[in-house]
């Protein structure tokens, strides 16, 4: 099974030093960076407050099989304490571009 995991992150710095862990592990095909997305969340001791926060999102194409040594690999490198890292499943797609998360992979 194929997987798009996203991952949040505060700078363009980060986003490619992410990709680049990424990538040059065999943990994933592809990344694409999404610039200027604006999160709102609650954070802090009692969570009173909502907090904003201009971020990059990843947006990363791998395997199911690959998910728990992709995360383990990006908290190393992760400047956030609690990171979002959220895989969700692909449930459909050409067969081809399959075929290169495939081969582009590796275990």
């Amino acid at each position: 099974m194929y997987v798009i995991v996203i991952i949040t992150c505060p700078d363009n710095e980060s986003a490619e030093k992410i990709s680049g862990v990424i990538l040059g592990q065999r943990l994933a095909a592809c990344v694409n960076i999404a610039k200027d997305i604006k999160s709102f969340f609650w954070w802090g001791k009692r969570r009173k407050k909502i907090h904003s926060a201009e971020e990059m999102m990843l947006f990363v194409k791998t395997k199911q099989s690959l998910l728990r040594k992709l995360i383990r690999e990006v908290k190393k490198v992760h400047p956030y304490s609690v990171p979002e890292i959220i895989a969700l499943p692909i449930v459909g797609g050409s067969k081809e571009y399959t075929q290169w998360i495939e081969e582009e992979t590796r275990n």
